[in-house]
């Protein structure tokens, strides 16, 4: 596997993420995660170097112009509302 096809695939991750950060619904999601896949599908079999660059590009301004100013985590994930929750009855517990 090449690394331009492992770049793409991570865009391609980043963009469903981005996606899921504004829609934590997965319901409401799905649709927009089929336009996402269909976009990159419809510009699977490009084979000009310089309009896959100019896509490239367009991506990576899009995922950034749409991050979210809040990303949703996971609750137990570090940021997440549960992660370490415990942390501070755990270190000054009685042994």
């Amino acid at each position: 596997m090449t690394a331009h096809k492992n770049y793409v695939r991570s865009l391609y991750k980043k963009a469903l993420c981005t996606s899921l950060d504004w829609y934590p619904n997965r319901l409401h999601w799905r649709p927009i995660a089929l336009q996402i896949r269909a976009e990159f599908e419809a510009n699977r079999g490009e084979s000009s170097p310089v309009r896959i660059q100019q896509l490239v590009r367009e991506t990576e301004d899009a995922l950034e112009e749409y991050r979210h100013p809040l990303p949703y985590k996971y609750m137990t994930a570090p940021g997440g509302t549960k992660y370490e929750r415990n942390k501070w009855f755990e270190d000054n517990m009685i042994h």
